[in-house]
């Protein structure tokens, strides 16, 4: 059982991936925040199979999220999709040239996943790079070839259809933990599988359980609860969107969520101090507790 409000039974976790901490103590550790990028449908694309895109409109935005990170001091990563391998690696490059946050593979297939892969081993980004993502059902070729890469971050979705539930993606984590652990991956954040407006207590449930039991920094695409929200427009206002997409992501920070995939880059402006104020929150709460906040943490900054 947990000792109380955020204190959990298991220690908590902190993994350095190039640069950025992800995990720990809420109030001590704030939340790391990951836009996607190139995603299908961006407006900074020429054409997704070739990876053409605007490098002038994608340097801003990019740079963006970056300039929030700065603002509020919550630190953040990129979320780099690419629709075919050479979509993948030109934009892991461009990504990795223009901004220096730690990026997420993000391919919308194993071989594009795969070449964005060998494409961080040969342009030296190992240390950087977080493979998004590994579920139940990834084969061991591909775990393979994450060990032969040498990276050693992935993000666990615990998407569990032998058991849908909260219980479920703990017992996702239970069970893919020593494979994981064995294909080299020492730096793993769980994303709990947020889906919809349906699963989203669930992921929220999930991700304060696998933090309690064990320590493991626990997230997830909280957007896709917003996203996939089809009466929202229409019953609520298309004005509706940008506060629940706020309003989700905060309130998955609020019960410990330490890192969150937060949609389109451009939402940054909506999402960092959202989150920034609950970080500033919790930071009370730790301090009383005879904790010490990061320096760079937003309590310092947006207070």
């Amino acid at each position: 059982m947990s000792k109380g409000f955020l204190q959990f039974s298991a220690e908590q976790q902190t993994f350095d991936i190039g640069g950025v901490k992800a995990g720990g103590q809420p109030g001590v550790r704030p939340a790391v925040l990951i836009g996607t990028v190139f995603y299908h449908g961006h407006n900074v694309l020429l054409n997704d199979d070739q990876g053409g895109f605007d490098p002038e409109r994608a340097e801003r935005v990019i740079r963006n999220q970056d300039e929030w990170s700065e603002r509020t001091g919550n630190p953040c990563m990129l979320d780099v999709v690419g629709d075919s391998p050479e979509a993948m690696c030109k934009h892991l490059e461009f990504a990795a040239r223009v901004s220096k946050a730690p990026l997420l593979i993000d391919g919308t297939t194993t071989d594009v996943r795969l070449a964005g892969l060998k494409y961080a081993t040969e342009a030296g980004l190992t240390d950087r790079v977080v493979y998004n993502s590994v579920q139940p059902e990834t084969q061991d070729e591909e775990l393979q070839a994450i060990q032969d890469a040498g990276v050693t971050s992935a993000i666990l979705l615990t998407y569990y259809l032998l058991d849908f539930t909260a219980a479920g993606r703990v017992e996702c984590v239970r069970q893919l933990l020593p494979r994981l652990e064995q294909a080299g991956i020492r730096k793993l954040l769980v994303d709990t599988c947020f889906l919809d407006l349906a699963t989203y207590g669930q992921a929220c449930q999930a991700l304060f359980e696998i933090k309690d039991e064990f320590g493991l920094p626990a997230g997830g695409g909280v957007h896709n609860a917003v996203a996939t929200w089809k009466g929202l427009k229409k019953k609520l206002g298309g004005e509706a969107k940008d506060a629940c997409v706020a309003a989700a992501c905060a309130s998955a920070v609020a019960i410990g969520g330490d890192f969150l995939l937060y949609g389109p880059v451009e939402d940054a402006k909506y999402i960092f101090p959202a989150v920034a104020m609950i970080d500033t929150g919790h930071s009370q709460v730790a301090i009383e507790r005879g904790l010490k906040p990061d320096p760079n943490h937003p309590r310092y900054r947006v207070g």
